[in-house]
């Protein structure tokens, strides 16, 4: 007799094995090391890390740097660094402060005017790099010293105090008279709602096409943990005051950058100059007009991340935004950016801020030395690099880094050329 090998059911193991490390790895470790840190309290001072209020605390003392890991996050997957982001902050927020307290500016005016001077800086800077092609990290270097004179300038080594509903934008939780607790709730539970929904559609015509990408098994998986990540956060949040303003405002960015990134034209081409910046071009990517409005992006997002510290520390002051540019960097490396551009994803950017976060906070609850702190956070930032080289080596198969093929944006152009070809851009690439 012979018999016919029947097809197996996928298992929860093997579901569990085929997770996508790059993509879900870096939630997975966030919530271990709040799973941590709550088991260290409990045995050692007998007390809760997890609460509501530390919960909302990692975000509102983090939420300038998420706000600039989102736009440093789309910096890197085009290719380039951007290292002035503190110091465009810090002089944003000080003229903003200036527009309240001394040209009596209404404070949405002022927001709008920092929001503003930051992409006019962004655009400053864009051009040397797209259009001169001046190396990022040389322009972005000049533009660190530059707007750190001047906010030092325009404050005079002195503060500029500001007040009212300007500073709620950094801490409140009533917004215009509205209290934002039971939005909160309700906005957890439509958000988990429509993802199962779209989520559920998008897995139907999948199967109906035939190109489903994990079993059912690791979907059903997926789908269940995200909607329950998002109703457990909503009711967290609920359980205190309430998402606070600038949680708000940061779930508005989220949405709309991920939107673009993934949903749009100008999102495909971010990814295609950092992947290959030759290839992207020979394909009709505009390169340079992508590569400018990544940067006047990223100039906006520093002035109003200028407008939330200022808010935070109800004043402008001249060192403010030191090294921000170094967390938001690290928050892009550690939420799965690779460091040769065109991989990386605007959730990831907030997931690795949020977990420099929790561990900065977590561990000073514990009351381990400042030095200690930073140098666990270095390591962290190490590790995250060492994954992607990993993570490139699992799928190429390679060395310890992946092989090169033509020249690679960031790269030596040590790799052989095809026959004929040259250093020049194409420039004429598009005509016949």
């Amino acid at each position: 007799m012979t018999t016919v090998p029947t097809k197996s059911r996928p298992s929860l193991i093997s579901a569990l094995r085929n997770i996508n490390l790059r993509a879900y790895g870096m939630i997975i470790a966030l919530v271990l090391i709040m799973i941590l840190f709550q088991v260290l309290n409990v045995s050692l001072q007998n007390e809760n890390f997890i609460t509501p209020l530390n919960i909302t605390n990692v975000i509102l003392q983090n939420s300038y740097i998420l706000i600039l890991a989102i736009g440093m996050m789309l910096v890197i997957v085009n290719g380039h660094i951007d290292l002035s982001v503190g110091s465009v902050l810090a002089f944003c927020g000080a003229m903003s402060a200036i527009a309240l307290s001394d040209w009596n500016w209404p404070w949405y005016a002022a927001v709008l005017f920092a929001v503003g001077l930051g992409a006019l800086i962004g655009v400053w800077q864009a051009f040397w790099i797209a259009y001169v092609r001046i190396p990022a990290f040389i322009v972005t270097l000049a533009g660190m010293l530059i707007f750190r004179g001047l906010t030092l300038k325009v404050l005079g080594a002195e503060t500029k105090g500001t007040n009212g509903t300007f500073n709620e934008l950094a801490s409140g939780y009533h917004f215009l008279g509205v209290d934002l607790q039971m939005p909160t709730l309700v906005v957890g539970v439509v958000g988990a709602a429509l993802f199962v929904f779209f989520s559920v559609r998008s897995r139907t015509r999948q199967v109906k096409a035939g190109i489903a990408g994990s079993s059912q098994v690791a979907w059903l998986i997926r789908t269940v943990a995200i909607a329950a990540v998002v109703l457990l956060a909503a009711y967290t949040f609920y359980s205190y005051k309430g998402l606070p303003i600038i949680g708000w405002i940061l779930l508005g960015l989220v949405l709309l950058f991920t939107f673009i990134a993934n949903r749009t034209v100008f999102g495909r081409h971010i990814y295609a100059g950092g992947g290959n910046e030759k290839a992207a071009l020979l394909s009709g990517v505009k390169t340079k007009q992508t590569t400018f409005w990544v940067f006047v992006i990223m100039g906006a997002l520093a002035g109003l991340a200028g407008v939330i510290v200022t808010a935070r520390l109800h004043a402008a002051t001249p060192g403010a935004g030191n090294a921000f540019e170094l967390s938001a960097i690290a928050s892009a490396f550690i939420g799965g950016a690779s460091v040769t551009g065109g991989v990386g994803t605007i959730i990831g950017a907030v997931i690795g801020g949020l977990v420099m976060g929790v561990m900065n906070q977590g561990m000073q609850v514990l009351g381990i030395a400042t030095d200690t702190v930073q140098i666990i956070l270095g390591l962290v930032v190490l590790a995250a690099v060492l994954f992607d080289v990993w993570n490139k080596k699992r799928s190429t198969g390679g060395g310890l880094m992946p092989p090169i093929v033509g020249t690679t944006p960031g790269g030596s152009g040590d790799a052989k050329k095809p026959k004929g070809d040259t250093d020049k851009e194409p420039a004429a690439a598009s005509t016949k």
